[in-house]
């Protein structure tokens, strides 16, 4: 898709659709309160053609609500299309990232290949804070992640895609301001889409070696330095954690390593970034249920969040070193794999009790995380899609965040206020970490079923120790159920922007 900036007047912009925004202004509560939608712009001609459907009550600017009126009265264009944002109260960049995409997915089925989309306009009386960097990024980030289809394989696949998004803003002295930002949310739009077309793929074509060759294509392209290893570096590294996972499987394993060094940052904090990958999860020896297998391909999720995440920081340039980590295996059940009862030592010489093999992505985690630390990582970052029992505390509106150390974690919460991702940080504590003891051990691969995020959480802490880290569970977030306005159903790429908004609070 191409992207594009306008500072042209709305009215004489000739496209196929103009899209604008609006808001429901209505502060009164109760039966008899009707919805007051406002444009958010100031072209009096686009106002004028919206002017009835706006007033005649039957549009009343829900989030992403929409209605399309053809042939505007006064406009160059075909088509304008208003999108709605919700209350004021929630007319924020959040609702701009979400409504660009709902603009997008409005035009992809129509065969609508051209769409300018109208940045807002926030005036003071309405009394609401969209600045127009934050939203131009946003709307890039959203047009991205809107167009994007999991129908990959389609044997007669057709091009519904748009090949052409111009955000329109006004004229003035913040041009160079919205194309800088406007800039950063179409890498970040594509680093997203790029992390979910690797969840997307079938296990059968991303294998660890393929994870591995695209991860490193992608570092080639992007000026990242990368090493793909395998079997023989696991040995070397007495990657036993690691490699447990892998050996069922007749796929061998990959370990990924991106390295990102800015020129003349030679000291301050270096970064990690560990993601689980696990390409397809059987559940091994303890093998899942038949039903919904077929969504184990994504399980690799958080390895495919830290290579979109380091696939934006290469482009993006911040000024600090990253060293980015996936650990890909496939879990398999053959007459090789490990079995419950199993003990397993770790790089870091922890011996692991195996109580059950489909917990397999503390395993390769552990051992990313101890690698990081041993290659001199001063703060860590982990991601996976590691537990049900998070979903079941959160559902699927929140993905689980934890933490040893608090400043660490801040950082994290404050760069959510940029990504608009949704994490709920959970505790840590001694009492979930006696309940992974072991017995015949040190440390126990599951903790049995109450707390069952938390303890998984504490298995990882055990390898982070005293390095400040940051573990993600992004099993409930990862998959998106049921298609939406603003994004398709399949792999949402979560984590990437925050991730990233992370990394970037440390850059000089």
């Amino acid at each position: 898709m191409q992207t594009q900036l306008s500072f042209t007047n709305l009215a004489a912009i000739e496209t196929e659709l103009l899209a604008v925004l609006a808001t429901d202004t209505q502060t009164a509560k109760g039966p008899d309160a009707k919805p007051q939608p406002v444009l958010l712009t100031s072209d009096e001609k686009v106002r004028a053609a919206a002017a009835a459907v706006l007033a005649s009550g039957e549009y009343k600017a829900g989030s992403n609500e929409t209605i399309l009126l053809h042939a505007p009265a006064g406009l160059a264009a075909k088509r304008l299309l208003i999108v709605g944002l919700g209350k004021k109260a929630k007319a924020t960049v959040h609702a701009v990232r979400n409504a660009a995409g709902t603009a997008v997915r409005y035009s992809k089925p129509r065969a609508i290949r051209e769409l300018v989309f109208t940045l807002p306009e926030a005036t003071t009386d309405l009394g609401l804070t969209l600045p127009p960097g934050a939203s131009a990024r946003a709307a890039a980030e959203g047009a991205f992640v809107g167009d994007f289809d999991p129908d990959t394989y389609r044997s007669e696949r057709k091009d519904v895609s748009v090949h052409s998004f111009t955000l329109a803003a006004r004229a003035g002295s913040e041009q160079a301001a919205i194309q800088t930002a406007f800039n950063e949310g179409s890498i970040i739009g594509e680093s997203q889409n790029f992390a979910r077309s690797l969840v997307n793929e079938p296990g059968n074509k991303l294998t660890p070696t393929v994870l591995g060759e695209r991860a490193a294509q992608m570092a080639s392209e992007t000026g990242l330095k990368a090493e793909v290893f395998s079997t023989d570096k696991l040995h070397e590294l007495k990657m036993g954690a690691f490699w447990s996972v892998s050996q069922g499987s007749e796929e061998p394993p990959a370990l990924i390593v991106m390295k990102y060094e800015p020129e003349g940052v030679t000291d301050g904090p270096v970064l990690g970034l560990v993601g689980k990958g696990i390409t397809f999860d059987t559940g091994g020896i303890s093998i899942k249920p038949a039903d919904n297998m077929e969504k184990m391909k994504y399980d690799m999720a958080g390895g495919a969040a830290m290579i979109g995440a380091m696939r934006a920081i290469a482009l993006l340039k911040p000024k600090v070193r990253v060293i980015g980590i996936v650990c890909a295996a496939e879990n398999m059940p053959d007459g090789k794999a490990q079995k419950p009862g199993d003990v397993q030592t770790a790089m870091s010489g922890k011996t692991i009790e195996i109580i059950n093999t489909d917990a397999e992505g503390r395993l390769v985690l552990a051992d990313g995380i101890t690698y990081a630390r041993s290659l001199g990582v001063t703060q860590l970052i982990d991601a996976a899609t590691l537990t049900g029992a998070c979903v079941v505390a959160l559902g699927m509106i929140n993905a689980g965040a934890f933490s040893n150390d608090d400043e660490t974690i801040e950082r994290f919460q404050t760069a959510l206020t940029t990504s608009g991702e949704k994490f709920w940080r959970l505790p840590l504590g001694d009492e979930y970490y006696d309940q992974i003891r072991s017995d015949i051990g040190d440390i126990k691969n599951t903790g049995g079923r109450w707390g069952g995020a938390i303890t998984a959480a504490e298995f990882l802490h055990a390898f982070a120790e005293d390095t400040p880290w940051i573990h993600l569970d992004i099993a409930g977030l990862a998959w998106i159920e049921d298609n939406k306005p603003f994004i398709a159903k399949g792999p949402s790429g979560v984590a990437v922007r925050s991730i990233l908004e992370w990394v970037r609070s440390y850059a000089n």
